[in-house]
């Protein structure tokens, strides 16, 4: 369940940022003749701020102070001392569900211990299972990750209807307060050959988008525009196609493409799929928006093959064979069945 995306430097920063003002709000004292956490030229360094943290928390950490070995555990988590990291959530795990969530994660990577789903799968029930305040939201995200290990077989037996079954716990009836990606996932789910029910996607895409899911304003517009799980919507569906575009959904923005080459105003669809074209980095992608890897790399493959079908054609834009070519090959590589798909309708006349 690795996602194998790199964190950026400023998303380490704005981390490491994040457990040093934890540590100042829990131990308001042990920091005052510091400097401020954030500078007035903001260039305290990544490297800077954990070893802050990690001098105000090692004493307190050392007299058995639980707090303190989970917050440095966070920061030898952020520095990659991964065994470090790992003995210090382990001191604390029967203690403290964050720390046993964390090793879960851990477990789950193999980050600092080699990979073993099932033990992760174990720790995220306990937490899940937990009545510890402390447990708070982490259950939820907890219920998510046992959902997503059934869906892939990562550690237990491949099960759509046991990830279903966790994603509606972790989903909680919609409360903004749980697990939105496990509202979105079952969006998703109903719309798998095998739990096939669009009503019940639609719903529980409406719920996500409700509560701030930009996958699932995307997949909302989908479906009202080709009436899938609701009645046919064009004004609806564009709506939620713009805003979900706008907002970074390159999925979406694959489907506007569609839709400006099928309503036959090419400018906009050329203008649209050529910005598209030139997305590099899907795991930066995915980490702003927080949509899936899957459906980032089929919204340029999208936007890819209708742009390459407009150089072929010299819709919108001059006739160039060559860069068409080159467009086609790009998208069968990101996505070959989304391609084969549109291969079809050239086929049929319907591109």
């Amino acid at each position: 369940m690795e996602s194998g995306c790199q964190t950026l430097p400023e998303e380490q920063i704005s981390s490491a940022k994040r457990i040093l003002k934890a540590v100042k709000a829990i131990y308001p004292d042990e920091d005052a003749n510091e400097e401020p956490i954030e500078p007035p030229d903001s260039s305290a360094s990544h490297a800077t701020l954990l070893e802050r943290s990690e001098r105000l928390l090692r004493p307190r950490a050392e007299t058995g102070d639980p707090q303190a070995q989970f917050l440095l555990g966070l920061v030898h988590f952020e520095k990659h001392h991964y065994a470090e990291a790992l003995e210090a959530f382990n001191s604390i795990k029967d203690q403290d569900p964050q720390a046993l969530y964390q090793l879960g994660v851990m477990h789950f990577d193999g980050l600092g211990t080699p990979a073993d789903p099932a033990l992760a799968v174990e720790y995220m029930r306990r937490v899940s299972q937990s009545s510890s305040p402390q447990a708070g939201h982490i259950k939820y995200a907890a219920l998510y990750n046992i959902g997503q290990a059934y869906l892939e077989g990562y550690g237990v037996p491949v099960s759509s209807t046991e990830a279903e079954r966790y994603w509606l716990q972790a989903a909680a009836d919609g409360n903004p307060d749980a697990s939105v990606k496990a509202q979105s996932a079952l969006g998703l789910l109903y719309s798998r050959p095998e739990l096939l029910d669009l009503k019940k996607a639609f719903s529980w895409h409406s719920e996500a988008c409700g509560n701030g899911s930009l996958e699932s304003q995307g997949a909302l517009g989908i479906m009202y525009l080709h009436g899938q799980g609701i009645r046919k919507d064009m004004e609806s569906g564009l709506y939620c196609l713009r805003r979900a575009a706008e907002r970074g959904n390159v999925y979406a923005q694959g489907h506007l493409v569609a839709y400006y080459y099928h309503q036959k105003i090419y400018s906009k669809a050329v203008g649209l799929a050529k910005r598209i074209s030139e997305y590099q980095d899907i795991c930066a992608i995915t980490r702003e928006t927080e949509c899936l890897p899957e459906f980032v790399a089929k919204g340029i493959a999208m936007a890819l093959f209708y742009y390459g079908r407009c150089l072929q054609l010299g819709h919108g834009t001059p006739q160039d064979r060559a860069q068409a070519e080159l467009c086609f090959t790009k998208a069968v590589k990101l996505d070959s069945k989304v391609c084969k798909e549109l291969q079809m309708d050239i086929t049929l006349g319907k591109l």
